[in-house]
C-alpha cells in the first residue's frame, strides 16, 4: 500500500512540473498558426517573419547554456517557479504588443521560459521520482508537450473560423495555464532531495523524502544520495545512518541551525559491501587452475608468468611423488649398471 502511495505521489509531483512542457508544445503550435494573422495585421516581410517565429528558439538556445549551472546554484524549484513567471509575463506582452518590436521581445522572454522548462523539468523528475517508476515518468513532458500542441491546434482552428480572428488573443491564452504553472511551482512542488543534500541540508531533505515516499523511515536513500553525491569524503555507504537533529548527546549543546549526519551503528557491522562485478570476477579467479592458467586457453598463463619457479611445485600429491622415485631410482641403477666394466 505505501508503495502505491509513493508512486501515486511521485506521478502527481511529475504532472504538476510537466506543464512547463505543456505550455512549450502550446506555444510552439500557436505561433505556427498565428503568423499567419501577424503578417497581415503588422504588414511583415518574409525575413521578419521569420525572425518572430524564431526569436522563441533563440531565446531557448541562449538559456540553456547557463541554466544547469544556475540551477545547481539557486535549485531546481526556483528555476521552475522563473520559468513559469517568464510564460505569463511573455504572454501578457503579446497580448498588448503594438508592434514586431515588442513581439520580438515577448517572443525572446517565452523562449527563455521554454528553454529553462525544456532543460529543468527531465531533472525534476530524474531527482524526485521513485526509482522503480523514474523511467515511465521521464516519457511524460514529451506526452505533455504532445499534448499541448494538440489543443492549441484546436484552439487556433476554432478561433480562425470567428469573422475576425485575434492573433494577440491567441498569443495571451498563453498567461492562463501559465498560471496554474506558477501556482503549483510555489505551493506544490518541494525542492529535489539530490538538491538538498548537496547543499548540506540534509533534515530538509529527509523532510522532502518522507513526503514522496510516504513512509518514515528513509536512511537507506539519504545514505544512497550522500554516497553518491560524495559529500561524506573518504566515509564508505555503510558508515552512513540518517539521524534526526534531535538525538544529541547530554553533554552537547544543541545546534538547531546546522543539519546533521549522524555517523554510527553500521560501522561495527562486519558485513562488507562489495561490487557485483567485483564478486563475479573473485569468485572465477578462485576456481582457475594453480598454474596460473586461463580455463579458456590453460596455457596462456604460463607463458607469461611471473611467478617464482618453486611456486609451481608447492603441492605434490603423493602419486606424483612416488613416480618420480620411481623414475629416479630406475635411472639410477641404469647408470650404476653402465659404470660396471669386466676386466
Amino acid at each position: 500500500m505505501s508503495a502505491i502511495r509513493s508512486e501515486m505521489n511521485g506521478a502527481a509531483l511529475v504532472a504538476a512540473a510537466c506543464i512547463g512542457s505543456f505550455l512549450q508544445g502550446w506555444d510552439n503550435a500557436t505561433i505556427a498558426g498565428a503568423i499567419v494573422y501577424i503578417k497581415k495585421d503588422l504588414d511583415l516581410q518574409t525575413t521578419v517573419e521569420g525572425l518572430v517565429v524564431a526569436m522563441s528558439l533563440i531565446g531557448a538556445t541562449a538559456i540553456t547554456t547557463c541554466s544547469g549551472a544556475i540551477s545547481d546554484w539557486l535549485g531546481r524549484r526556483p528555476m521552475l517557479i522563473i520559468s513559469s513567471l517568464l510564460y505569463f509575463v511573455s504572454g501578457l506582452i503579446m497580448v498588448w504588443s503594438p508592434n514586431v518590436y515588442v513581439l520580438c521581445l515577448a517572443r525572446l522572454l517565452d523562449g527563455f521560459a521554454i528553454g529553462l522548462a525544456v532543460t529543468l523539468v527531465p531533472v525534476y523528475i530524474s531527482e524526485t521520482a521513485p526509482s522503480d517508476i523514474r523511467g515511465m515518468l521521464n516519457t511524460l513532458p514529451q506526452f505533455t508537450g504532445s499534448g499541448g500542441m494538440f489543443l492549441s491546434y484546436c484552439m487556433v482552428f476554432g478561433m480562425s473560423l470567428t469573422p475576425s480572428p485575434s492573433w494577440r488573443l491567441m498569443l495571451g491564452i498563453l498567461s492562463i495555464p501559465s498560471l496554474l504553472y506558477f501556482a503549483l511551482t510555489i505551493f506544490y512542488l518541494p525542492e529535489t532531495p539530490r538538491w538538498l543534500v548537496s547543499k548540506g541540508k540534509m533534515l530538509e531533505a529527509k523532510k522532502v523524502l518522507q513526503r514522496l515516499r510516504g513512509w518514515e523511515d528513509v536512511s537507506g536513500e539519504m545514505a544512497l544520495l550522500v554516497e553518491g553525491l560524495g559529500i561524506g569524503g573518504e566515509t564508505s555507504i555503510e558508515e552512513y545512518i540518517i539521524g534526526p537533529a534531535d538525538e544529541i548527546d547530554d553533554d552537547q549543546e544543541p545546534t538547531a541551525e546546522k543539519d546533521k549526519i549522524k555517523i554510527g551503528s553500521m560501522v561495527n557491522q562486519s558485513v562488507p559491501l562489495m561490487d557485483p562485478l567485483v564478486t563475479l570476477f573473485g569468485s572465477v579467479h578462485e576456481k582457475l587452475p594453480e598454474t596460473g592458467g586461463s580455463m579458456l586457453f590453460p596455457n596462456f598463463g604460463s607463458m607469461f608468468s611471473t611467478a617464482e619457479p618453486h611456486a609451481k611445485h608447492e603441492q605434490w600429491d603423493e602419486e606424483s611423488l612416488q613416480r618420480e622415485g620411481e623414475d629416479y631410482t630406475s635411472e639410477a641403477g641404469g647408470d650404476s649398471d653402465d659404470n660396471f666394466i669386466v676386466h
